[in-house]
């Protein structure tokens, strides 16, 4: 049972380092964590948060895609979309009403997905920053 609550901890750490990432270091660890037979992806988003809730889960479906991290298979989409899901509902209280900019890191090894959500929450010249996390596990 320890080794797969680690798992679950190496994926949500992955994913969140992957979020917190530039593109430097996004492409760095992207060819770390294949060495440890772990695919991650990553996408950046912003607009109104009301507006972009649809847009934000679509995007992270989509490098989840591209990235190869999952399948183009309903279980595996619902996964991500879940996680996502999991991590904005962590987010709203903080969101809702304001503007949003950030990135989204998506992790997979085995059977765990998670997804981590780091926001730049904008009023005037002033940003709160916060950080969601949803966990999956799919066969």
């Amino acid at each position: 049972m320890a080794s797969k609550d680690s798992n679950s901890k190496k994926v949500a750490t992955a994913a969140i380092k992957m979020a917190l990432s530039d593109r430097k270091e996004e492409g760095k660890l992207k060819k770390d964590y294949k060495k440890d037979e772990m695919k991650v992806a990553a996408v950046d988003f912003g607009g109104d948060y009301n507006s972009s809730i649809k847009t934000i889960i679509e995007r992270a479906i989509i490098a989840a895609k591209r990235e190869n991290v999952i399948k183009e298979t309903h279980t595996d989409q619902g996964a991500v979309a879940g996680a996502t899901r999991e991590a904005l509902t962590q987010l709203n209280s903080k969101a809702i009403g304001f503007n949003v900019g950030g990135k989204i890191g998506i992790a997979r090894q085995d059977d765990h997905i998670s997804v981590a959500i780091f926001f730049a929450i904008g009023l005037l010249h002033l940003n709160e920053m916060a950080i969601g996390l949803g966990h999956r596990a799919v066969t």
